[in-house]
């Protein structure tokens, strides 16, 4: 099983000049964190990511996340609202292997990406990384409004 925490790290842009987000899913920084799987959508092992994640709706709106399932050439949210999203730039920008394979990302509120998984990961490990994280410490601290 093939798993990078880049926890801390962020996605260098071209130039190398400046740590930079991912453009392609600009729409959601400082809003959402953002899981994307890649995978055909007769690819077992990605609907096995996708029901294990989906099966806790609530843990997922807890933590402000949407979750994009990119498959060939589209995009399609499957928890949360996401429009016009490009799945050409988004492959482009995470460096996605070829249409087929599996892989999932997720992305910081920030806009880098945090974690890339070619392998199913459990809900409880992604959440262990989510609730790590500095900005999300920071949310449970805080009162509902």
């Amino acid at each position: 099983m093939s798993k990078t925490l880049l926890y801390g790290a962020t996605k260098i842009d071209e130039t190398n000049s400046a740590y930079a987000p991912v453009e392609s899913l600009a729409a959601f920084q400082w809003k959402n964190r953002v899981f994307v799987l890649f995978a055909d959508k007769d690819n077992a092992r990605a609907a096995r990511q996708e029901n294990q994640l989906l099966a806790d709706r609530s843990a997922l709106d807890e933590r402000d996340m949407v979750v994009l399932k990119v498959s060939g050439v589209g995009v399609r949210p499957l928890f949360g609202a996401a429009d016009g999203l490009d799945s050409e730039a988004i492959r482009r920008d995470l460096e996605v292997p070829d249409v087929g394979e599996l892989a999932a990302f997720l992305v910081g509120k920030d806009g880098t990406v945090k974690l890339k998984v070619s392998e199913p990961i459990t809900n409880g490990e992604l959440f262990a990384i989510v609730d790590s994280m500095p900005m999300r410490a920071a949310e449970t601290l805080k009162p509902d409004n």
